[in-house]
């Protein structure tokens, strides 16, 4: 920016919202960008332009189930986390009405695309509980198994908590509802491509996951199903995916799902570390030099997620702040955004209140710099101190009052 004959470098913007979504890869753009221009083709179709399309997607399919360490045949695509959240629920409610299991259990601190799915099929006479988690973040699985009963269809627990990033015991819960016959779903899109997820550790019977939160094209998810799961399609039409999800899939999409799985597999084990302690060095240097901050939700964590509040301090008003600066952070989920409601994930920790409004969730990923982090450390402290200023009132002087 020039001002005059003073020429003023801006500095560059940084993005530190990762959780919501991730920047396209180039290597995946330009995988994407290929298969559109060179397979048109339906997959579906017999034909060689067909079969071009089908091999292309069969390939990628290959690669998102090694993510996880699935058999691709067990891979149904999606549209993403939320379709693949609504398949795992609505699919085996559906399947298990006629033996009169209506009851899910799920923690109290799931995505919105698992809790107001909840919400909805609760209107249709499902009864669902949600169990509330520690202060910690993390729910008792002894709580999840006491909540199960004789018409339990399903419990529904997520891996990694898309705002604290707390990592749930997942599989030690899996145990508990296969000793009582109830099949578990789990929510993997803030833990895939972050931290080794496999499907036959977990023991999981549902896993899903989406291709945005790795550096792949939104659009894109999947539901990994465990051979013999019991559940009903809820998209009618042709025999696409085995006859589990009908419609034309997007041949371009999901090859850009595959680069982005492959390439996440690929550096997981340079990447986990080096962002984790980048988390760490930003949160040590926030501690330092600001009194009254709090780190919501303790270890384990995916390696890139920080949920941090700071007394006195409204969450809004420090977003904005931020981003005057350059830095984009959030205040928690992206899918709940533009609501004034506080965070429900914070809520069933038990948090006050107050600590609940003053919270913001900064998310790393890959291109994430060391530089960044220290300018993010740099500027946040002022902005506390300025906006805890502004907060203060100065008492107005005593007025007389005439008889």
């Amino acid at each position: 920016m020039v001002t005059g004959d003073v020429i003023i470098a801006e500095a560059m913007p940084i993005y530190l919202d990762h959780n919501a979504t991730t920047p396209l890869d180039p290597a995946v753009a330009d995988a994407i960008d290929r298969a559109q221009r060179e397979l048109f083709g339906n997959a579906s179709s017999v034909h060689r332009f067909g079969q071009q399309a089908k091999a292309a997607l069969d390939d990628a399919r290959e690669q998102v189930a090694a993510l996880i360490g699935a058999r691709a045949s067990d891979l149904v695509l999606t549209s993403g986390g939320t379709e693949a959240d609504n398949f795992a629920i609505r699919g085996v409610v559906e399947a298990a009405d006629a033996a009169g299991r209506r009851h899910v259990v799920a923690s109290a601190i799931e995505h919105e695309a698992v809790l107001n799915t909840l919400k909805a099929l609760g209107r249709r006479g499902l009864a669902v509980t949600l169990v509330p988690v520690g202060r910690d973040g993390r729910v008792d699985p002894a709580a999840i198994a006491d909540a199960i009963t004789p018409h339990t269809a399903l419990v529904s627990v997520m891996h990694a908590n898309n705002e604290t990033g707390v990592v749930q015991p997942v599989a030690e819960i899996a145990a508990l509802a296969r000793a009582r016959g109830v099949p578990l779903h789990t929510d993997a899109v803030q833990s895939a491509g972050k931290i080794p997820v496999d499907v036959g550790a977990l023991g999981v019977d549902l896993l899903s996951l989406s291709g945005h939160k790795f550096h792949g094209p939104k659009g894109t998810g999947a539901l990994w199903i465990r051979r013999g799961t019991a559940l009903r399609a809820i998209l009618t039409g042709g025999r696409h995916e085995r006859n589990r999800r009908a419609g034309t899939e997007n041949v371009p999409a999901v090859v850009g799902f595959g680069v982005a799985a492959e390439r996440a597999a690929r550096g997981l084990e340079v990447d986990a570390p080096r962002l984790a302690a980048l988390r760490d060095r930003l949160e040590a240097a926030v501690q330092v030099a600001v009194e009254g901050v709090h780190q919501n939700g303790e270890a384990p964590r995916v390696p890139n997620t920080s949920n941090l509040s700071f007394d006195r301090v409204e969450a809004e008003s420090l977003l904005i702040a931020l981003d005057l600066e350059g830095i984009a952070v959030s205040t928690g989920s992206a899918c709940s955004s533009g609501t004034l409601e506080p965070s429900h994930v914070l809520k069933a920790m038990g948090l006050p209140s107050a600590r609940v409004q003053s919270a913001i969730r900064i998310s790393l990923g890959k291109g994430t710099t060391e530089a960044e982090i220290d300018r993010v450390a740099t500027v946040l402290p002022g902005l506390v101190a300025r906006l805890r200023g502004l907060g203060r009132r100065t008492p107005e002087p005593a007025r007389s009052v005439r008889a």
